[in-house]
């Protein structure tokens, strides 16, 4: 049991653990201390000063930074004095001054946390200093984002995420004193970096400075034209996030509210990722199945995340003929809707337009892939996030707590609840075992095996050894790109006898992805995002009558119906992709 210190805030008397921070200890009393800067565990540089207090530890108050000001026995914190208060004014008012305030038109108007904090500390025009400003361009190199420099606050969180995290490291603090600004080396564009297009930075910047290009205009231009015929499919981990946009608890699943507003959007045919995503463990558990009796390069691992992808080809390049050759869920989706469904609908595939609802802004560059349009016509045309659907469905007025719950449009949008937990971390690695015993076995999983709880869990890296029918099948489940570095480290020091590697690009897996709706660090420094949304997930599979990929009867009918069976040419054709290696650009 940890030790306790006495400390008093704001003259309340508390106990809290030895080693906790005065940030900490004030969350326990429930008091909010206001951050820029601090990122529990990513970030804790204490360099915006917004977080100051004043401490006594028995040699009367002074101020200090909460974020990294360890409490010590007895001491006396003030987080509300006049003069904590009017530190923290002046602080504000100096980064505003160098800040461009068009808040009107930012992205992340009333979900910002410096305006916040202007308003919580009543900050107002006449309040800011005047002096030189800075001016830079917007660097929209990359495919899925932007940066605006004349919004950032040289918090460095990105910075940190991209480091720490990611392990990739392709931004930073560039230039000195008044002139520092975040950018790449050689003041390259993002998109000349071997950035993975993650979007982490985005989730955690407190500004607008970063933000995913926004498709909302297109799409909606697309659902008005009478000539094209637009199907919308969304990712599992949507349902279980877009409701924060809408003030619901973290974790809330809205999945018959999010089907209801997407209809009332205007979209011809409202279907699920997770049928698709039922279609890639067929096709991925038969690609396995191959490599292992035919004695094909081990360990295979996944290629579900764009992410993951992007940064085994510029970091390991040689370690691409361990990836599946499946496309992602998105990219199988889009392709069978302009082949196989349009067949079904007599449609040319050149009026459909594809739309993809996703929690990630990998899905954006991926969708730009080449070998990426199985039926002459990209695969997928649009990939907007999950904050994009929220500003479509704001745009439109609909009163989204208001909606009834309504399900999917058959045929593709049935699923299982293996397809749902593709979401979280260990779920593609769960739903591919789910298949690939029944299929090495021939025996039918009872409700009492169905469940693989060794991979699940938001841990970085979770192994597990499992014996299916002769075979010893060792995986490993691994999320956050700094965690892939290790594992993809090992298995190409040859110190790593996997059968099977799972690997997420997001910590936490995609319910954490870098299109979901932005927590401010008050909230995610507290509270554990991944679980929360993955828990809605995975009590929907539990409740679900089917529960195996295989047993969807959607998937059945496409491959009777057009592909035969899985692993065939046809499914190759269609599902199947390839990679390419990519220089490293720093």
């Amino acid at each position: 049991m940890s030790e306790m210190l006495n400390v008093k805030i704001n003259g309340q008397a508390i106990q809290v653990a030895k080693g906790s921070t005065i940030l900490e200890a004030a969350h326990q009393a429930n008091v909010t201390i206001p951050t820029l800067c601090y990122m529990k565990d990513i970030n804790e540089i204490g360099a915006c000063r917004m977080c100051m207090v004043e401490a006594n530890e028995g040699r009367g108050f002074r101020c200090v930074a909460a974020c990294v000001y360890p409490v010590t026995e007895g001491m006396e914190i003030l987080t509300n004095s006049p003069k904590v208060l009017d530190s923290r004014k002046k602080t504000l008012e100096l980064i505003l001054s160098n800040h461009e305030r068009k808040c009107l038109s930012c992205v992340r108007s009333n979900n910002c946390e410096l305006q916040k904090l202007a308003k919580d500390l009543g900050v107002d025009d006449a309040g800011y200093y005047d002096g030189a400003t800075e001016q830079y361009a917007i660097d929209s190199s990359a495919a899925h984002m932007y940066r605006d420099n004349n919004k950032c606050v040289l918090c460095r969180r990105c910075v940190a995420v991209c480091e720490k995290t990611q392990g990739i490291g392709v931004i930073g603090a560039n230039e000195r004193g008044f002139h520092t600004h975040i950018g790449s080396a050689f003041e390259k564009g993002l998109g000349e970096t071997a950035c993975v297009s993650c979007g982490q930075c985005i989730a955690v910047c407190p500004t607008g400075a970063l933000s995913e290009k926004d498709f909302t205009k297109e799409v909606f231009a697309a659902i008005a034209d009478p000539t094209k015929k637009v199907i919308v499919n969304t990712a599992p981990s949507v349902r279980a996030g877009l409701g924060e946009a809408f003030g619901l608890p973290i974790g809330t699943n809205v999945e018959g509210k999010m089907v209801a507003a997407l209809r009332r959007l205007g979209f011809d045919f409202v279907f699920d990722t997770n049928f698709s995503a039922d279609l890639t463990i067929l096709e991925e558990g038969t690609e396995l199945i191959e490599r292992v009796t035919n004695k094909g390069v081990l360990p295979m691992i996944t290629s579900c995340s764009p992410g993951w992808v992007k940064f085994c080809e510029h970091y390991y390049p040689d370690m691409l003929p361990h990836l599946s050759s499946c496309k992602s869920p998105q990219q199988m989706f889009g392709a069978v809707t302009k082949t196989y469904f349009a067949e079904k609908m007599g449609w040319d595939p050149k009026d459909i337009v594809c739309v993809s609802i996703m929690p990630c802004t990998a899905k954006k560059f991926e969708s730009g892939r080449e070998d990426q349009s199985a039926s002459g016509y990209p695969d997928i045309d649009y990939a907007l996030t999950t904050r994009e659907l929220a500003r479509m469905i704001e745009r439109a007025g609909l009163q989204f707590n208001a909606l009834p719950d309504e399900q999917f449009d058959n045929p593709l949008g049935i699923f299982s609840g293996a397809g749902l937990i593709f979401g979280a971390t260990g779920g593609v690695m769960e739903a591919a075992l789910r298949y690939a015993v029944e299929a090495i076995t021939g025996d039918k999983l009872g409700a009492d095996a169905i469940d693989f709880k060794e991979v699940r869990g938001t841990e970085g890296i979770k192994e597990a050894t499992y014996k299916v029918g002769d075979l010893e099948v060792k995986v490993a489940v691994v999320s956050g790109l700094a965690n892939a570095r290790i594992v993809m480290d090992k298995i190409r020091k040859g110190e790593a006898d996997y059968t099977f590697v799972e690997i997420m690009a997001c910590p936490g897996g995609c319910v954490n992805g870098g299109g979901q709706p932005i927590q401010p660090g008050s909230v995610r420094n507290f509270n554990d995002l991944r679980a929360l949304r993955a828990k809605a997930l995975y009590d929907q599979d539990a409740s679900m009558e089917l529960r195996k990929s295989q047993d969807n009867p959607a998937v059945q009918e496409l491959y009777k119906e057009f592909l035969g069976q899985p692993g065939s040419h046809k499914a190759h054709e269609i599902l199947h992709t390839t990679y390419v290696p990519r220089k490293i650009n720093f």
